[in-house]
């Protein structure tokens, strides 16, 4: 056995003593044997990847497959983290009895997770206030300010495939966090010793309490208010995609008189494993087909869902030739114009990987708009924030109580628009037509390549960084920028930007949450006549020409 094995076997052994989880336990011991039996090579492998370094904490909080190891989510990570977590907060004014509530999901362990957090916080001196059940992330940050906490921590991995957890932490302003406080609570969990030096209490030891139904009811009665007067004639389809939205979102429309939702049955309830899609995202190729079916058997209007954690929200409408998903660009286009139509004064803001038609939106109605960096970290606690979206499929329509994306909340808004226009004999991309002729076509399409080693990312940056592209899809490349350096006053981060003839615009990035090097892009095309079918076709031809020029650009092959 070499040294290097001997050393990995080591600290597996070390890991195993202090891990408090049985079923992980039993896992980590059948791997450690096997390995110390006869070092086959891919029970190695799997060990040095579990031992090589420490899951990540950052801005996204943690994230990754659940197993046993520092390089997984599992019990011990947590405890660290919660512990982590709590030394920051005392360390930053939290005082003995501050309240910290803690949300989960429906995932495996996400409820175990919740737990051994509320303990650690009442073992610091901090009050835990536990979410009755596996309920949406908006409701957590929901709670944050409506309970007066410090912070909030919410146990999910949103839509991750179903072998993952996460841990995402947002401080008292209901915003999660954003740089330093990921790298200061970073160091404060490296700096935790062994589990056994990490004090817990039961939750009740410090005050702390499991919350009952009447926060979930305040935030489902403050979303269903959102809605004001006006048609309700709507069928919709909806689906909760085996996540912990489904009840939410049936109460909140029938709350704001709507009828109740036909949901699909197959993913009405929630379910760690999401057996009937391939990756629990509603923007995944196939994840929609059931919703969709139901709708053409019964003759819906619209269909909505979310992705698992309740924190998104996809529609998808009927067109001439059957029925067609709306983009993330194009629900935030026609959310804000919803909102300013009602007069809803403020910021309107958006990422940088967004349309920018936002921008042009806001303009005319004379209010402020703001890019920032992608993730609701940055837009949700901008000053006098409006309105707040993202093309992956993130909305904050009601910022004053939800400074997050919010699902339930967007999807409610959307269908009562969806209502307003049936009432006079239109849908949505009738609306979608209106906004471009008015502002011109805004066409986005996305390149996405998933990976299973990073350095293929990692590669492609450096290539793009060291060959940058002269011209995509026929427009040429006017001004590039490198995100690195920090431009427009936005916080440095590893991305490029280039701006292109005719207002087109393309921006490459690493995904912040999955093995991906995501690329988006948009044109811009007048609506000449009234002709909105032409410009879309126009602007079709020149999107699908510009993501074969990035892949070659990037020596990448899409998916």
């Amino acid at each position: 056995m070499t040294p290097d094995l001997d050393v990995l076997l080591t600290r597996a052994r070390t890991w195993l003593a202090e891990d408090p989880d049985k079923q992980t336990r039993a896992e980590l011991e059948d791997l450690v044997a096997r390995v110390a039996d006869d070092a086959a090579p891919e029970a190695v492998a799997e060990l040095a990847d579990r031992f090589r370094g420490t899951l990540e904490f950052g801005t996204a909080g943690l994230r990754g497959a659940l197993g046993a190891g520092p390089n997984r989510m599992n019990r011990v990570v947590v405890i660290r983290a919660a512990a982590g977590l709590a030394s920051y907060l005392r360390d930053n004014g939290a005082t003995a009895g501050s309240t910290v509530v803690i949300g989960y999901d429906a995932r495996h362990n996400s409820d175990v997770f919740a737990q051994d957090t509320a303990e650690v916080m009442s073992g610091a001196g901090l009050t835990p206030l536990l979410l009755p059940r596996p309920l949406p992330t908006p409701l957590l940050a929901y709670a944050i300010r409506e309970l007066g906490c410090v912070a909030g921590i919410m146990v999910t991995a949103s839509h991750n495939p179903p072998q993952d957890n996460g841990y995402k932490v947002y401080l008292g302003d209901g915003s999660q966090i954003v740089p330093p406080a990921d790298t200061e609570i970073a160091a404060r969990i490296a700096a935790i010793g062994t589990l056994t030096s990490v004090p817990r209490e039961p939750i009740g030891t410090t005050g702390g309490r499991v919350l009952g139904e009447d926060i979930v009811d305040s935030y489902l009665d403050t979303v269903a208010g959102l809605a004001g007067d006006g048609p309700r004639d709507l069928d919709v389809v909806y689906t909760p995609l085996h996540g912990v939205g489904g009840t939410s979102v049936v109460q909140v429309l029938e709350t704001a008189g709507f009828t109740a939702p036909q949901v699909v049955e197959a993913q009405e309830h929630p379910d760690a494993d999401f057996p009937t899609v391939a990756f629990p995202n509603p923007e995944e190729p196939g994840a929609m087909d059931l919703a969709i079916a139901l709708a053409e058997r019964t003759d819906a209007d619209i269909v909505v869902a979310n992705d698992p954690d309740a924190d998104r929200c996809a529609a998808a409408v009927p067109v001439a030739d059957g029925w067609r998903m709306l983009r993330g660009d194009e629900v935030g286009a026609l959310l804000a114009s919803h909102l300013l139509a009602r007069g809803r004064q403020g910021t309107y803001a958006t990422s940088i990987v967004s349309s920018s038609l936002l921008g042009k939106l806001a303009a005319a109605a004379g209010q402020d708009y703001v890019e920032t960096l992608t993730g609701f970290k940055w837009i949700g606690r901008l000053p006098g924030l409006a309105f707040g979206y993202e093309e992956a499929l993130g909305y904050c329509v009601d910022p004053e109580h939800v400074a997050d994306k919010d699902g339930v909340s967007a999807l409610l808004l959307l269908c009562e628009l969806a209502a307003e226009a049936k009432a006079v004999g239109r849908g949505l991309p009738d609306l979608l037509d209106d906004i471009a002729i008015e502002h011109g076509l805004h066409a986005t399409d996305q390149v996405s390549v998933r990976v299973t080693d990073l350095g293929q990312i990692a590669a492609a940056m450096t290539l793009l960084r060291a060959t940058p592209p002269t011209a995509l899809g026929g427009l040429a490349v006017e001004r590039a920028e490198d995100l690195t350096v920090g431009v427009g006053g936005l916080p440095p981060t590893d991305g490029l930007r280039y701006y292109l003839a005719d207002g087109a615009r393309v921006i490459v990035r690493p995904s912040g949450t999955e093995p991906k090097l995501k690329c988006y892009l948009e044109v811009v095309v007048p609506v000449a006549d009234r002709d909105v079918a032409a410009a879309r076709a126009a602007a079709a031809g020149t999107l699908a020409a510009m993501k074969a020029d990035f892949a070659a650009a990037a020596g990448i092959q899409p998916v």
